[in-house]
């Protein structure tokens, strides 16, 4: 029987540790300032994104992970003696699963070894299905297995967030239907989940002490009567703030898995700096 591997795109930013420690492959997204393309986790971090964010004349745009660079994880995989499960970023926040059908396509002789997956999500939201996938191989998962339960996860998984302006997600025109917050944005901050595999408005509070506490309430109440709850905080560049929003929505609903996250600059271009979220996965 084929061992399987997972690949996704960096938009999860699942920490490095855990890829490793679970046998996951990242197909990077790309960031661009101006004429110089930086690969999202590879040669520019987090940290190195908002450093430059902060004094840049140029505001970043982002692209989906290029076909050959997921043509290339595919291969090494499949040379590897791997069945590939690729379970990717929201079709309708990138077209990075795009890639993917097109690099599967140029692996034809392999089709049948290789199944892809549109999460609905991003962030850790989709690390969390990543991981759940990942595990599952290292104890013998098939493509069809992990099939079935990345169906089976992925309702299972979300992620609320706050932002400290909805200029790049307007900008980038990922904000859906919470446009309807722009105009009276001068004293609330928005809070926002992706539903649908969109970006969609979830409220909103004054301040960004109430705001955060209001993301935990809301994944309170998604993970209520649910079993093995796992936590991520994501920040950009407010790592502060995520670490004390983990601890208490950790210590709230008796997480089994508590990871902290940052929001990968391909991401982060979109949500801007200040931005904290938290995502949840249990079991059904």
């Amino acid at each position: 029987m084929s061992k399987t591997a997972i690949v996704t795109d960096s938009s999860a930013y699942i920490p490095e540790e855990i890829c490793k420690q679970l046998n996951i492959t990242v197909a990077p997204l790309a960031v661009i300032f101006g004429n110089e393309t930086f690969l999202d986790g590879v040669t520019i971090t987090p940290s190195e994104f908002y450093t430059r964010l902060a004094t840049s004349k140029v505001m970043p745009s982002t692209s989906q992970a290029t076909p050959a660079d997921i043509h290339k994880a595919f291969s090494s995989l499949l040379e590897q003696g791997y069945d590939v499960f690729g379970a990717f970023i929201s079709e309708k926040l990138s077209g990075t699963l795009a890639s993917a059908r097109q690099a599967c396509d140029e692996l034809a002789s392999a089709k049948n070894k290789i199944a892809l997956f549109d999460s609905e999500n991003t962030g850790m939201a989709l690390g969390f299905q990543v991981m759940a996938l990942a595990r599952a191989a290292a104890d013998g998962a098939s493509l069809a297995d992990c099939q079935k339960l990345a169906e089976k996860v992925r309702p299972n998984t979300g992620v609320f967030f706050v932002v400290e302006t909805l200029e790049f997600l307007h900008r980038g025109g990922r904000i859906g239907s919470a446009k309807r917050f722009i105009g009276s944005m001068l004293n609330v901050k928005p809070i926002l989940t992706v539903e649908g595999g969109k970006v969609e408005p979830a409220g909103s509070v004054r301040t960004t002490k109430k705001a955060h506490e209001k993301v935990i309430e809301l994944v309170a109440e998604k993970c209520a009567g649910r079993s093995n709850i796992r936590l991520a905080t994501l920040h950009a560049n407010a790592e502060a703030n995520a670490r004390a929003a983990l601890q208490t929505a950790s210590e709230k609903l008796h997480a089994v898995e508590s990871v902290l996250s940052s929001v990968s600059p391909a991401i982060g271009a979109h949500t801007g700096p200040g931005t904290v979220g938290l995502a949840y996965c249990f079991d059904a």
